[in-house]
């Protein structure tokens, strides 16, 4: 089986793990598991940023958010410390699905690492690969999740946030940013934060 026939059954595998998600979302008229709507999102945007990201890169990608509903933030603590407690059992939540559908595509364990290593944002800023998949998952957000989150928070909160978001990223990715069709609320929000 040649690599883009591997890729393409873990992607299927990934979107078929991630059609048990029971939340929902609709988009241009239809409704869709909301994880493997974002996952093919995701794809869509590497793509369109990095098309020669490699396969790993395109894997961890795809599988950013497997299984997320399974582990819900209101099981952790609503505060900092239970957010940042969250986070990181999710990472490994996601590199443990991950990595036995990798295993199970027939993938070599050395590919298999490597989207372990990204999905666990292992050497953010340090990690090309690593900041590549972080610069996909801001763009990504911005595109088709900030509007909602804008209407629904402060907008001193969401400066707050887009304060950090853009210091996660590349100028290569804060430039493509500026570039996603958004509400003149949105870009504004955007620009009060990037000053």
């Amino acid at each position: 089986m040649s690599l883009s026939e591997k890729l393409i059954q873990a992607f299927a595998a990934f979107d078929a793990y991630n059609a048990n998600d029971p939340n929902k979302e609709t988009f241009e008229g239809k409704e869709y598991p909301k994880e493997v709507l974002y996952a093919v999102r995701m794809t869509e945007q590497l793509n369109k940023y990095e098309p020669n990201a490699p396969d790993y890169v395109q894997l961890a990608a795809r599988s950013q958010h497997i299984g997320r509903w399974e582990s819900p933030r209101s099981s952790f603590p609503m505060d900092r410390k239970g957010y940042l407690m969250w986070r990181t059992q999710l990472y490994s939540h996601h590199a443990s699905i991950a990595e036995k559908i990798l295993t199970e595509c027939g993938f070599d364990i050395q590919t298999i690492e490597k989207v372990k290593f990204l999905l666990q944002k292992k050497q953010l800023a340090q990690n090309p690969d690593t900041q590549l998949l972080e610069d996909v998952i801001c763009l990504v957000f911005v595109h088709y999740y900030l509007d909602h989150f804008a209407a629904e928070h402060e907008d001193e909160k969401i400066v707050d946030i887009l304060q950090k978001t853009i210091r996660k990223m590349t100028p290569k990715a804060v430039q493509a940013t500026l570039q996603i069709p958004m509400t003149t609320k949105v870009r504004e929000l955007i620009m009060k934060a990037a000053n």
